[in-house]
C-alpha cells in the first residue's frame, strides 16, 4: 500500500488493500520460524490526511492465524485485528547506534522520503504485534501433566504431582524464626 505525498496534500486518501501474508517477509519469517500460520489474508484500510509537515494514517489491519497453545499443546485459530495511527514526517532515518528515549508520539512515528510513503513494513508489524508471544488457547488452560503428559482441561489423569520438587527440597530444611 502506498501513500502518494502530491495526493495527500490535495485531499484525504482512502486507501484499501488486501494481500496474502506471503505477501510481507516479516510475516513469512515467522510462519518459517514456527510462530504461526496465517490462514486469512491481510486486509488494511488506511485514511491519510496531510496535517502542516506530516502525514497523518490512521488505519485497521485484520488476519487470522492458526496456533499453537504454549501449555497444553492443542492448536487454534485467532482473529487478528489492530487499529493504528502512524505519523510520517519527511527526512532520513537516523541509524545511529546510541540510546535515546522516545516520547509516546515518537513511538507511533516513522520516516519517509521520496513521493510516496510504503505502507507494507507498518502493516505487517501491525500484524505481527498481534500474535501473542506465548499463545494460550484460553485464559484458563490447565496446560499439560508433567508426569504422564495427559491433556488436563480434558480432565484429571491420576498422577500425584504434589510431590516434592527436588531443585527446591533444600529449603524445606529451613527453619524461620519468628
Amino acid at each position: 500500500m502506498k501513500i502518494d505525498i502530491e495526493k495527500v496534500k490535495k485531499k484525504q486518501l482512502d486507501l484499501s488493500e488486501v494481500e496474502p501474508a506471503s505477501h510481507y517477509p516479516v510475516l513469512v519469517a515467522m510462519e518459517a520460524a514456527g510462530e504461526c500460520t496465517f490462514t486469512a489474508p491481510v486486509s488494511a484500510k488506511v485514511t491519510a490526511v496531510w496535517e502542516y509537515d506530516h502525514v497523518r494514517a490512521t488505519g485497521r489491519v485484520e488476519s487470522a492465524a492458526h496456533l499453537t497453545c504454549s501449555r497444553c499443546l492443542a492448536e487454534y485459530d485467532l482473529p487478528l485485528t489492530s487499529d493504528f495511527t502512524i505519523f510520517y514526517t519527511k527526512g532520513e532515518e537516523d541509524s545511529s547506534e546510541e540510546e535515546v528515549e522516545l516520547t509516546d508520539e515518537e513511538l507511533i512515528s516513522a520516516t519517509y522520503s521520496g513521493d510516496e510513503i510504503d505502507m507494507d513494513p507498518e502493516i505487517a508489524e501491525q500484524v505481527m504485534l498481534e500474535v501473542p508471544y506465548k499463545p494460550l488457547c484460553s485464559e484458563s488452560c490447565k496446560g499439560l501433566c508433567p508426569e504422564c503428559g495427559a491433556d488436563l482441561n480434558a480432565g484429571e489423569c491420576g498422577c500425584d504431582r504434589g510431590g516434592i520438587n527436588l531443585k527446591m527440597a533444600a529449603l524445606k530444611k529451613i527453619k524461620i524464626e519468628k
